[in-house]
């Protein structure tokens, strides 16, 4: 990482140009989990200060042409810079590949007379923190319980450093959670929940289990479901299942509702009772800040992050963690029926969940940035 670090090089600050609010670079891109809590971000720092210029950066890879024009901000596009996953021989071969997304980077920050770059990981941060050193000042956010090869370049000279949970591995990470959507971070669970069942053909007054593994499916998870779904029947639970665009569902039945993909999450979070899902960061966020009782199982590959995503709201009471391994149709029985037919351990579990979530983290976030540019003013 140094020699990376070393072999970019480095330019005094431009004097702003301009007296109009404060312009505010983005990296976020490539997937979901990196957008989202870059626009919810964006989102607050708008409403804290509405004259505030936004712009994303991003790739033609992932999901960033088709999340960040809809939202409102302009998308400018860099050469994608694919990380490896640890310290390794690839690299050695970075500082090739970076130039040309660094140049692009600072064609962008001069373009829009850029005031602050705020990343969020993943392979759009690396360029953006490399191409604003020197110039603009930089604050870093890490979503995961181990933070990723970017921001550990990154948070070596921001000036702000925030982490979703403790022990990221960023020494002098903020703990703050992760900026979600208003309208997960708002939601009137107990006064949506009719409208929300309505609108996803569920029963009003049974217990509803709500199950997702990603948005292309989760094999462990639908399949265990599969087995499970006819005692959780029996047992008078509704299911609404999102199996993912390559995954397959259960068998048809009455209570039990299929979909592919669910576009209005929030209003499943609404008609639910409960979650059997993955612990990606966004996933325990937004579960925990909605008060939502889950299983998780955390994807079984990578260097084990989604299990300390989840550890936190599990050692709080608000979930339970079952490794992908050991999830059968049993097991799935044995956790969700006891819950889901026990209103006082439901409310319980609910409230320890909320308790342990960070509903505030995007207007903090936004405040810590706009922070670092009165100092530096």
């Amino acid at each position: 990482m140094d020699e990376l670090t070393q072999r970019i090089d480095v330019a005094p600050k431009a004097p702003r140009k301009s007296s109009r609010g404060p312009s505010v670079v983005i990296a976020g891109g490539g997937s979901a989990g990196h957008i989202e809590p870059a626009l919810a971000f964006a989102d607050a720092v708008v409403r804290l200060v509405p004259g505030a210029r936004i712009t994303a950066l991003g790739t033609e890879r992932g999901l960033d042409t088709t999340l960040i024009p809809p939202r409102g901000y302009p998308l400018e596009l860099i050469p994608p810079v694919p990380l490896p996953r640890k310290p390794s021989g690839d690299l050695l071969k970075l500082p090739g590949r970076v130039r040309g997304a660094v140049a692009r980077v600072r064609e962008v920050l001069a373009a829009v007379d850029a005031d602050l770059v705020v990343g969020f990981g993943g392979y759009v941060a690396l360029p953006a923190y490399l191409g604003a050193r020197g110039r603009v000042p930089i604050v870093v956010h890490e979503a995961n319980a181990r933070a990723g090869l970017a921001n550990k370049v990154g948070a070596r000279f921001a000036d702000r450093v925030a982490a979703a949970v403790p022990g990221s591995g960023l020494g002098s990470a903020e703990v703050i959670g992760i900026p979600l959507r208003r309208s997960v971070t708002t939601l009137d669970r107990p006064g949506l929940r009719l409208r929300a069942r309505h609108l996803f053909g569920l029963p009003r007054g049974e217990p509803v289990l709500l199950v997702f593994g990603g948005s292309q499916g989760a094999r462990s998870i639908n399949a265990a479901l599969a087995a499970a779904l006819p005692r959780l029947r029996r047992a008078g639970i509704a299911v609404l299942h999102a199996y993912g665009k390559n995954g397959t569902p259960a068998d048809p039945m009455p209570g039990y509702v299929q979909l592919p993909y669910i576009d209005q999450m929030h209003m499943a979070y609404a008609a639910a009772d409960a979650v059997l899902g993955r612990s990606g960061a966004m996933t325990v966020a937004e579960v925990s800040a909605v008060g939502l009782p889950a299983v998780y199982v955390p994807l079984p590959h990578g260097n084990g992050e989604q299990a300390l995503n989840a550890r936190p709201v599990v050692d709080a009471g608000g979930g339970r963690l079952v490794p992908d391994e050991q999830l059968t149709g049993d097991r799935l029985v044995d956790e969700v029926v006891p819950l889901l037919t026990d209103p006082s351990k439901l409310l319980s579990m609910g409230r320890a969940a909320r308790a342990s979530g960070h509903a505030d983290a995007d207007e903090r976030l936004a405040r810590m940035a706009l922070d670092v540019l009165a100092v530096r003013a």
